[in-house]
């Protein structure tokens, strides 16, 4: 299968004809919101059984992204942060209907256990408890849970995917408004921002913990530090975020700080405008894991 950069690179060096803006400009608009790709994806991840493949949604999904920046239009009302998701929630949802819901693992077991179920129940005159099906095939409660819920989404994606009209179109849709989709854009471009100014050693907690989902004992080796120490700059580093991105947006709820004279006071200053600089100019490069899909 082909990397995010490798699906990026194919449609946006496609002849993207039909479409206001320069190719630049649409370029610019996909790069912008790859983001949101991987967030439908995360969300996507978990409400589906563990064996789909990330990497395969985000590529569908990255596909979806581009063709949504070649054919957007925006002289219709219509936000593209808004359009973009419909699209692709829409290539993801197709992806996961090509796939099969569950491995031939997670079946054979489910059968295991549905015919365990059906002889305890048969011997003890009522229904098994989940333990008492783990004992009879030696392994644990949670396998038993586990291979349940992957089984029960399976079939609840099945049935979504072979339905004529999906329940999703039926459900009332649980989406916000443009409104606040446009206002969410922007704090996310903030909190861009705000990542790339905090100080080294944050940033390297932030990019580790929340974008690389690395463990804080992993990152505590590799910046010389106590797993403690890694959660104090996990905080701090939160902190920081919190009150750039309220001083921009909402300065009221920034505290105010108890030595306002103080050296502290004025480093948070200083990375407050840094932030705010770095939003007005623009240049604002996506943090790891965006990097990879560029």
């Amino acid at each position: 299968m082909s990397s995010f950069g490798d699906d990026v690179q194919q449609h946006v060096t496609a002849d993207p004809s039909g479409v206001e803006g320069t190719p630049h400009e649409r370029d610019e608009l996909v790069v912008q919101h790859m983001g949101l790709v991987a967030h439908i994806v995360r969300e996507t991840m978990s409400r589906v059984p563990s064996h789909v493949n990330r990497d395969d949604l985000h590529s569908a999904g990255l596909t979806a992204l581009v063709k949504a920046g070649r054919s957007f239009q925006d002289d219709r009302g219509v936000p593209f942060v808004r359009y973009a998701a419909s699209r692709v929630r829409g290539a993801i949802l197709d992806e996961l209907r090509s796939v099969d819901w569950a491995s031939r693992s997670v079946r054979r077991r489910g059968r295991e256990l549905d015919e365990t179920r059906t002889r305890l129940a048969t011997s003890l005159g009522r229904s098994p408890e989940n333990a008492e099906v783990a004992a009879e095939l030696g392994i644990t409660v949670g396998e038993v849970e586990g291979n349940d819920d992957d089984v029960a989404r399976a079939n609840v994606l099945s049935l979504q995917g072979s339905a004529e009209t999906p329940f999703a179109e039926i459900l009332a849709s649980p989406d916000p408004s443009p409104e606040a989709l446009v206002e969410h854009q922007e704090r996310l471009e903030y909190l861009v921002d705000a990542i790339e100014e905090l100080p080294e050693r944050l940033r390297a907690v932030v990019q580790g913990y929340f974008l690389d989902e690395r463990p804080m004992l992993d990152i505590a080796d590799e910046l010389g530090v106590s797993e403690s120490r890694i959660s104090q700059m996990r905080a701090e580093a939160l902190v920081l975020l919190r009150d750039a991105m309220n001083s921009a947006l909402d300065p009221d709820l920034v505290p105010a700080h108890a030595r306002p004279d103080g050296c502290a006071a004025k480093r948070r200053d200083a990375y407050f405008r840094a932030v705010a600089a770095r939003h007005t100019s623009g240049r604002r490069t996506l943090p790891a894991p965006f990097e990879a899909a560029g």
